[in-house]
């Protein structure tokens, strides 16, 4: 493919350089391969490197494109499906939920969240990480904040930390009667942390999935689970836990 002319074109260069770029992934590259670098592909393309970037964080985003620490730039595979599902009744840590305990601290959350839980400004709340492995790929993480009053019999005898204490702390939740959930998806940016467990860089986009646990009349815990946007496509129904289903293998389109 020859260089493209885009100095006439009405739209901004980067949306069009993006549109040949996904043309040239469906036509040359295969799904891992790695791609030039910025240097010669902003060469090929006639434009700067600024809208070089713009046009692969475009692509980022949608899923065609990963950026992968120590490796480069890579053709993505397909999506994974990722079912939320719609289950009222079940708990964090139920049977069939997958998710893997990994570690638990006491802490103070953050502003929003402790207004979520209707907690003091300064009161810490058990705060639950738990990780989703799919075919050795993370997918996903999650903070789970349970504060005191919802696991009131809860000891640091048997448990003091890590992932036996995150499976004290839902036992001790799945005491409560659970009343209901509601979510809110949203588009983010992959923090620090989130990055490192991730295998992504920091601010990569992600798809942050926040749900309440209801009962007794108040949020009993706040989910804040952190998907990766470049290999996860989330679909809703009628499922009774997360879901990832993968598609054959096949070339990038």
């Amino acid at each position: 493919m020859g260089t493209t002319q885009l100095e006439s074109v009405p739209e901004p260069k980067y949306w069009h350089l993006k549109t040949v770029l996904s043309e040239a992934l469906d036509s040359e590259f295969s799904v891992g391969e790695i791609l030039p670098n910025e240097r010669d592909l902003a060469a090929r393309f006639g434009v700067a490197r600024a809208t070089l970037r713009q046009a692969l964080e475009q692509l980022e985003l949608e899923g065609r494109l990963q950026r992968r620490r120590g490796v480069g730039t890579t053709v993505a595979p397909p999506r994974m499906g990722v079912a939320v599902g719609t289950d009222q009744d079940a708990w964090p840590g139920a049977p069939g939920d997958a998710w893997q305990p990994t570690d638990c601290t006491l802490a103070v959350p953050p502003a929003a969240v402790a207004a979520a839980l209707e907690t003091g400004a300064e009161e810490p709340v058990h705060v639950l990480r738990r990780s989703r492995v799919s075919h050795g790929q993370p997918v996903a993480a999650e903070l789970l904040y349970v504060p005191a009053a919802s696991v009131p019999e809860l000891t640091a005898i048997d448990a003091p930390s890590g992932a036996p204490r995150v499976r004290a702390v839902l036992r001790e939740l799945h005491r409560l009667e659970l009343e209901g959930q509601d979510r809110a998806v949203e588009l983010g940016s992959a923090r620090a942390d989130d990055a490192k467990e991730l295998d992504r860089l920091p601010g990569a986009p992600v798809l942050v999935v926040t749900t309440r646990f209801l009962a007794a009349g108040r949020t009993a815990a706040l989910s804040v689970a952190t998907y990766r946007a470049d290999t996860c496509r989330l679909t809703f129904g009628d499922t009774g836990g997360v879901e990832i289903h993968h598609g054959p293998e096949r070339q990038a389109s």
